[in-house]
This record gives C-alpha cells, structure tokens and sequence, in this order.
C-alpha cells in the first residue's frame, strides 16, 4: 500500500507566497500618497437619485400634494412617519392636518417616495442635518413643506386623475369627452 503524501513543501512555498503578496500591497498602498477629503470646505458631488432629507411638495396651482392617503407610513419599515386627515369643506379635498417625520429613526430606503400617488413626498440629496438633541430631528409639516413642484413641477395629481375638482368632465388632461350611454344602445 502506497500512501500518497502531501507535499510539504509546495504547501509551504503557496503559504509563504500568500504572506508575501499580502505584504506587497500593504507597502504600495503604504507608499502612495494619501487621498484626503477636507469635507467641510470641500463636498462630494453626490448622483443625483442619492437619497437624503424628505421634502413635501405642491402643485403647479400652489396648493399641498398631499392628500393624506397614509401610503407612506404604511409602507415606512421603521413607522417613521405620521399625519392626520382631513377634507376641506371648500372643495371636499383632503389634506394633512399634521404631517410628521422622525428623522432619527428613518433609513432613507426611498419607499415612501415611491408609494406616493400625488409625487407629494421627495427625497432630495441633501444629508447635513444633524442634531444635538434627537427630538430636533422630529420634522413637522412646516419644516417639510417647500414652495415647489421638485423634480415634477409641473405634475398635478387631480389634473392627471381625472376628478373634477376644478373643471368639469373631459377637461382634464388625456381626457376623452365622456360617453353618452343612450347613444351606445342597440
């Protein structure tokens, strides 16, 4: 009977090999020059789908997108965020009476942005707004709410929704004129 023995010394010369090449790029990367950021004089330039502070926005005409449908705190993993409804007695549209976001339990996964009807709520790029204290990072409707339509200016909800709100039936956009249902009789 013949026992094949293992090599000892190609083993050896494989470890030794490994150290070695671990060793030969410590020392390159040892020697090169440093690549250093001084970040608050100089900022990264981020992509621009990066995903940092969440903003409300509004409609081409001025008023709020949001209509208060509780999608994007239902669909909030961390139960971030928060509101309460109404309807105004106007029009009969909804709004937020109170619209709130802890900041300090938020992952900015982006899918409250996603699951948003109306495109009211954004993630914008930008991340520097720590605190000392963490009920300052406890956004309220005010401090969420910008006077623009962001990456969709010109998108209205009702408009594209086709409720008649502020025009009559076959007004909307991509709206066809409706149907009279007498003349489709046999």
């Amino acid at each position: 009977m013949t026992h094949n023995k293992p090599n000892i010394w190609k083993y050896s010369l494989s470890a030794v090999k490994g150290i070695f090449d671990a060793y030969a790029v410590s020392m390159i990367n040892f020697l090169r020059k440093p690549v250093t950021e001084e970040y608050p004089e100089y900022k990264r330039p981020l992509p621009e789908r990066s995903r940092g502070r969440i903003i409300l926005t509004r409609d081409p005409d001025g008023d709020e997108r949001c209509v208060a449908c509780y999608l994007c705190s239902a669909v909030c993993p961390t139960s971030c965020i928060s509101m309460e409804s109404a309807e105004r007695e106007a029009d009969g549209r909804r709004y937020a009476v109170w619209f709130r976001i802890n900041f300090a339990r938020c992952i900015y996964c982006g899918q409250c942005e996603e699951a948003c009807p109306t495109l009211a709520i954004q993630l914008t790029p930008e991340y520097e707004f720590c605190q000392y204290e963490v009920l300052d990072l406890v956004y309220e409707k005010e401090d969420l709410m910008v006077n623009h339509g962001g990456r969709h200016p010109d998108y209205n909800f009702y408009r594209h929704a086709g409720v008649t709100e502020k025009g009559d039936k076959g007004t909307h956009l991509d709206e066809e004129e409706p149907v009279n249902i007498k003349s489709n009789m046999p």
